[in-house]
């Protein structure tokens, strides 16, 4: 029996409308479940949106709950950084997901969700 190996591409998008952008005050971030996830999306303060997983990989901390800057958020718990762009952390932590965010014509907030593939066997 082989396995085949784990496909990391998407298979397809999914859009989520999440609700208006304004329910985000600007240099804040909340939390939302989509598809059984938690995904914390952050409206910096010139009114760009960013999306990333919403748990801290160290210990569970809640991402929406952390303060920003441009760049970064740290997590509340304990100060670990992530990327805003990349998810990825400059304290050493696991690298957090990242999705596609944005405000559509109604001024609602759009997340981009992709469906990934999973392993089969043959």
């Amino acid at each position: 029996m082989n396995a085949d190996p784990i496909s990391t591409e998407p298979v397809s998008t999914t859009s989520h409308i999440l609700g208006p952008v304004d329910q985000i005050p600007f240099g804040e971030g909340r939390a939302f479940g989509v598809d059984g996830e938690q995904v914390a999306v952050f409206r910096l303060r010139d009114g760009t949106l960013r999306a990333l997983s919403a748990v801290c990989p160290h210990r569970g901390g809640p991402i929406a709950d952390g303060t920003i800057d441009r760049e970064v958020v740290m997590c509340p718990l304990h100060q670990h950084a992530f990327s805003l762009e990349t998810g990825c952390s400059s304290t050493g932590a696991e690298p957090l997901r990242t999705y596609s965010v944005q405000e559509d014509a109604e001024q609602n907030i759009v997340l981009k969700y992709p469906h990934i593939r999973g392993n089969s066997l043959a």
